[in-house]
């Protein structure tokens, strides 16, 4: 056997399952997992050397056999695969901008042989076909193209403000304007060299002797620097003196707080740190009047003063020029406030003389002139407070309105008037529950009488139905026995004997089927007990008609439970 088939035949031999597990093994894995959940054994330990959670299920620590055969414990199988993850650019990448073009001055190996560039091939060339080929002319090259970088970026990389931002830009602008500086204090330097040096500035110096401060020499001098007020002005925080110049930094004002600082709340106002802005307000959430807090964010600002009367005085001149007046609100400010003053006078008026044309016309004055809607609908600033029941807690609640009837006039002891109290269609008294006008209160003695009556004669009522419904019963089958004992006498009226026979025999009948009913019933409450899922099929019984002795022995069997009386009668 050669060195490659054996080679094959080991990794045949790894790759195979893995053998059952004796018993004996099993038990002392399973003691050693529940040692180790209880933390009296050390953890597994991956490749890696970081410990694995001995609370994981074996569903997810288990290793399948036909990827990890050295049998180690890991977990690197439950973590995203470097071979399969999406690569993204760095953060440095970015497209080449402004490339200079080398243009070769001989020709190249491997280069177009129509215009000699190196990116592409003669039959890619987009210029016009030479008679005379850059490979034979050896004059006229042409540049070669430069071909961007293919940028994979993902989701925040897509999104992100400063993608080709280069800092060094940055720099090369500071470093101009440092440049521009020092040649601005140099030439300043000369000129005040040679200015001491013809002897103009002691001229100066002696014709203001009565100016103590020198800044006022500065300001009054016709060749003073451009940037004068620049470097008088004081930044927010320091005081700068632009003669000594000496800086001297003050200590923040406390009130002055940073905008990120004023609600650490993640789910308030956001900040954004390029601009330095906070729209929203940041104390929203809390519930504090804008007016109260020291800032209310960046919005506010544009609706508060004079932003609104500035806005709509900004709309006037637009909609002045569209139609040939011109107006500029920051050219000719005092013209556009004239010209819009007078605008809302001639508004007002012809909504006026509108007004006053459509009452002359139509009429209708009479209803402008009503009185104010608080009065024609009763409603008063007196303050009521109500709980959740109605009650009243806070204030004075409303005066109920009288009629030009007597009211609330008590009789006989009453304490609630005639109509307080209504049932079965009769109206009474609250206080007693007494339906007889002009009657004496008897009081909560009253309502147990009445009660007490109302139950008699529902007892009454039930008993007495019961009984009219038994007598119609009777009578029912006394007739139906007339009704056979005819239709019998005229069939046999010879046969006295047979007749006594027959009853004798429905009797019997009866009795068998009173016994089968109550078996039935036993049957069924024995039934009944059973669980559903447990209950035998009726599906197999024989299905008929029921005879007339069944059906009147179900008749005398069967409960009624909404019968008052079935107590009385041992149903």
């Amino acid at each position: 056997m050669s060195k490659e088939e054996s080679k094959v035949s080991e990794e045949i031999v790894d790759l195979e399952e893995p053998k059952k597990m004796t018993r004996e093994d099993w038990r002392k894995k399973k003691e050693l997992e529940e040692q180790r959940k209880l933390g009296n054994a050390p953890a597994e330990v991956d490749e890696e050397g970081k410990d694995i959670n001995p609370h994981i299920p074996q569903y997810i620590s288990s290793v399948p056999w036909y990827i990890d055969p050295s049998k180690r414990p890991t977990l690197r199988h439950q973590r995203p695969q470097e071979e399969n993850q999406k690569q993204f650019a760095p953060i440095g990448d970015w497209y080449k901008r402004g490339v200079q073009e080398v243009i070769s001055t001989k020709f190249r190996k491997g280069a177009c042989e129509n215009c000699g560039a190196m990116t592409h091939k003669k039959k890619d060339c987009l210029e016009r076909p030479r008679k005379v080929g850059a490979k034979y002319s050896g004059s006229g090259m042409a540049p070669d193209e430069h071909q961007q970088i293919q940028l994979s970026m993902d989701y925040d990389g897509k999104r992100d403000r400063w993608n080709g931002y280069n800092p060094d830009e940055h720099m090369r602008i500071v470093e101009e304007y440092a440049k521009v500086d020092l040649a601005k204090r140099t030439l300043k330097a000369q000129k005040l060299q040679e200015e001491l040096a013809s002897g103009k500035l002691m001229d100066q110096a002696n014709s203001r002797k009565h100016l103590d401060d020198d800044a006022a020499q500065d300001h009054s001098s016709e060749d003073e620097d451009d940037d004068k007020y620049v470097d008088d002005f004081d930044m927010p925080g320091q005081n700068f003196d632009s003669k000594r110049r000496i800086t001297v930094r003050n200590l923040r004002i406390r009130e002055d707080i940073a905008k990120y600082l004023r609600n650490l709340d993640p789910n308030s106002a956001y900040y954004d740190p390029k601009t330095r802005a906070m729209r929203e307000n940041p104390y929203s959430n809390t519930g504090k009047n804008p007016e109260e807090v020291g800032y209310a964010g960046d919005n506010f600002v544009r609706y508060s003063g004079d932003t609104i009367s500035m806005a709509q005085t900004q709309l006037f001149a637009w909609e002045a020029y569209e139609k040939g007046s011109e107006v500029h609100l920051q050219a000719d400010p005092t013209k556009l406030e004239l010209l819009h003053q007078s605008y809302k006078v001639k508004k007002d008026d012809f909504k006026e003389k509108q007004k006053e044309s459509i009452l002359e016309k139509y009429g209708g004055q009479e209803h402008l002139d009503a009185p104010p809607r608080e009065l024609l609908l009763a409603q008063t600033e007196e303050y009521v407070e109500y709980s959740r029941h109605g009650a009243v807690l806070k204030g004075q609640e409303k005066a109920v309105a009288c009629s030009k009837y007597e009211e609330d006039v008590l009789i006989n002891n009453h304490t609630c008037i005639w109509g307080s109290y209504w049932k079965d269609g009769h109206w009474g008294y609250k206080c007693c529950h007494s339906m007889v006008k002009q009657s004496y209160c008897t009081g909560e003695a009253g309502k147990k009488v009445v009660v007490g009556v109302r139950c008699v004669s529902i007892v009454c009522y039930y008993v007495s139905k019961h009984l009219f419904c038994l007598i119609i019963c009777f009578m029912h089958q006394e007739k139906m026995k007339d009704k056979k004992k005819k239709k019998k006498s005229k069939k046999h009226r010879d046969s006295d004997s047979s007749d006594e026979e027959d009853e004798a025999k429905k009797k019997e009948k009866l009795k068998k089927a009173l016994s089968a009913e109550e078996q039935r019933l036993k049957q069924v409450a024995e039934m009944m007990q059973f669980d559903e899922r447990k209950r035998p099929y009726n599906s197999l019984k024989e299905v008929r008609e029921p005879t007339e002795e069944e059906m009147e022995a179900f008749r005398m069997k069967r409960c009624r439970p909404d019968d008052p009386m079935a107590s009385f009668l041992g149903q």
